[in-house]
């Protein structure tokens, strides 16, 4: 089992920790199923719920954006795999808020941002039993022509494509 990103998507991952770096980022991972892999197309920032009302290193997104991305990608043939979220002067493993609140079988990367750098990235999924996370393996995923399109659409900021 691995999620496979392209480079450039793995950057704005980072980018965007940094940006919100001392408080988290959080964001959608969308793509396409592939056997036992997963295949990223296109990562969506969004609004940390969290962050907008206390001060923690959490994340939390919004029932309302978690929909508007599904549509998005059903009108888009892709799915939700996951979700990306960093994690500000600490390392990219879960926490027990991550544990207490993840959901079996998507992906969760994991942004370890140091004094606003972006130091190391990981993906874990939740186990069957719901009691700890396994590691998995993040590999680089060439896109198919027809898929650059979608994969490859300017980003600036954050703010450029959020959910909220």
């Amino acid at each position: 089992m691995a999620l496979r990103i392209d480079e450039n998507q793995k950057r704005l991952v980072g980018s965007f920790s940094e940006e919100s770096y001392p408080d988290e980022c959080c964001g959608f991972l969308l793509g396409r199923r592939s056997g036992t892999d997963k295949e990223v197309v296109l990562i969506m920032p969004t609004v940390n719920e969290q962050v907008r009302t206390e001060k923690y290193h959490r994340f939390l997104i919004s029932p309302e954006a978690y929909l508007k991305c599904e549509r998005y990608a059903q009108e888009n043939e892709l799915d939700i795999l996951g979700f990306y979220h960093s994690h500000p002067d600490a390392p990219a493993c879960p926490s027990d808020f991550d544990l207490k609140h993840a959901w079996p079988w998507y992906s969760y990367i994991i942004v370890s941002v140091r004094k606003g750098q972006t130091s190391n990235v990981t993906s874990w999924v939740l186990a069957d039993d719901r009691m700890s996370f396994e590691g998995e393996v993040i590999e680089s995923n060439p896109y198919s022509p027809e898929e650059q399109d979608v994969a490859s659409r300017p980003v600036e900021s954050q703010e450029d494509r959020t959910w909220d």
